[in-house]
């Protein structure tokens, strides 16, 4: 990807992408920090847009899925990113406040402060799986920080593309926001920008890509990327409620989350009974997968051969599978609820991100052995611990390292736009959401305020015995 070269791209589309940026460069150097009541007005037209465009979102969504409950869209996208808007508009005169630093004696009298000030222009590239939640959540943030920003959503969902670019080219200036559409040239071209900042959200593989890109230009990133997020049953919690909160958080949009539980780790003694615990509640959830409006579609060919590959390879290689309308759910075009008891470590299940409604389930011995499942892989984007015993609670957090966790529960630390969401290690780098958001998205610029006495300043040079003296007693500290 570092070596796209923007020429390639069809005339006209290469040409409109670098007038977007070129504008929006100029207009961030030109007026460089945006005011309280600007950063707040850009905020209202957002949420606006978002209310007002919300049946074509959900209409345009559902197309590129295929099908997409209008209830998981509602409460997983357009509610999310509207409560973005207001927590950030409620908090930004707070967040934009100078911080005040202490000041060491020795520069005394004196004042210190962190000013947070806009970064110039964002670049935002978008996944598929949450269209309008994943690229106006970070955008949200920029424009709290006070910069432009350039998006470029996924050419896997065209019809929710053409509907965000003309409601962002409706809504705000280009200078202010714009959208970009295309495949994979034109996302390409995109990273290889020299934006101020670039957030990308998606498969880390595609982000190692970007992360070169960006590198060429010395542009810092923010990737937000995946991996097998674990869920760790103790023997103490009940495996129904258990069953009810794994099944919600992996087969919720089926499956196609970054941090939904890509498989999970239960004492052995009581693996059988999970599985079936998880098929019941998949089966009260989804009663007809193939003609249930609730239950999504997977979002191309290409990965429903993926995952149906990967469950005939797991059942050739031994493990017990447990389906809930796999034949008429294949001939609907999606991929049904499925539960593989014991997959082999040779399997794709176990070696990359599922990412869709086939969930593993790994016996253990003790609790430290799921531990160190889990600590022999890449850190996880997020972990789910089930235990109502505040020790194994500890024990397990202490234990381990994920970008994000949720206790006895899964998917709902993403929700919290007090906490910052972000990835470690191989699921991501940085973090936003919120007030993590807003500094992410902002340069923050150190002031020193010099009183009307600068020490320093008085004993040289040329430097006397005074200055050695005063040197002497500091490195005696």
């Amino acid at each position: 990807m570092a070596d796209a070269d923007p020429v390639t791209l069809p005339a006209a589309e290469s040409a409109r992408m670098k007038a977007l940026f070129d504008g929006q460069h100029a207009a961030s150097r030109r007026e460089p920090h945006a005011t309280l009541d600007e950063r707040r007005d850009r905020l209202d037209r957002l949420k606006i847009m978002v209310k007002a465009r919300a049946e074509e979102f959900v209409t345009a969504i559902s197309a590129d899925f295929g099908t997409r409950s209008r209830v998981e869209t509602e409460l997983m996208e357009l509610v999310p990113t509207l409560s973005a808007i207001d927590h950030a508009r409620r908090s930004l005169a707070g967040w934009m406040k100078p911080e005040r630093r202490r000041v060491g004696i020795n520069f005394q009298p004196g004042r210190a402060f962190i000013h947070y000030e806009p970064l110039g222009v964002i670049g935002i590239i978008s996944p598929w799986n949450y269209p309008l939640n994943l690229a106006l959540s970070p955008l949200v943030d920029a424009l709290a920080a006070g910069n432009r920003v350039l998006l470029k959503p996924s050419e896997l969902t065209p019809a929710f593309s053409a509907v965000l670019r003309e409601a962002i080219s409706e809504a705000f200036d280009d200078n202010e926001v714009a959208v970009v559409t295309g495949g994979v040239e034109v996302g390409k071209a995109f990273a290889s920008l020299p934006f101020d900042h670039l957030l990308f959200t998606g498969s880390t593989a595609i982000g190692r890509e970007v992360y070169k890109a960006a590198a060429a230009n010395l542009v810092p990133v923010t990737l937000e990327l995946g991996g097998k997020s674990p869920a760790i049953v103790a023997d103490d919690y009940p495996l129904e409620r258990a069953a009810r909160s794994i099944a919600f958080g992996k087969f919720l949009n089926a499956g196609q989350t970054c941090i939904a539980p890509d498989y999970v780790l239960v004492p052995k003694a009581k693996a059988e009974a999970l599985a079936d615990a998880l098929l019941a509640e998949v089966r009260r959830a989804y009663p007809d997968p193939a003609s249930d409006a609730d239950y999504s579609g997977v979002i191309s060919e290409r990965h429903r051969q993926r995952l149906t590959d990967a469950i005939d390879k797991a059942k050739a290689s031994g493990a017990r599978i447990l389906s809930h309308g796999e034949k008429a759910a294949t001939k609907a075009g999606k991929v049904a609820p499925t539960i593989v008891l014991g997959p082999t470590e040779e399997t794709i299940l176990d070696a990359e991100e599922i990412f869709g409604p086939v969930l593993p389930i790994v016996p253990y011995e003790r609790l430290d052995d799921a531990i160190a499942f889990v600590n022999g892989r890449d850190r996880p984007l997020a972990l789910y611990c089930f235990s109502k015993d505040a020790g194994t609670q500890a024990h397990v957090l202490g234990r381990t390292v994920s970008g994000g966790a949720t206790v006895n529960g899964t998917l709902l630390h993403i929700a919290q736009e007090s906490l910052p969401f972000g990835g470690v290690g191989p699921s991501g780098i940085g973090a936003y959401h919120g007030l993590e958001g807003f500094k992410r998205f902002s340069h923050a610029r150190g002031v020193y305020k010099a009183g009307g006495f600068i020490a320093f300043e008085k004993l040289g040079p040329p430097w006397g015995k005074l200055a050695r003296r005063m040197a002497a007693a500091m490195l005696k500290r």
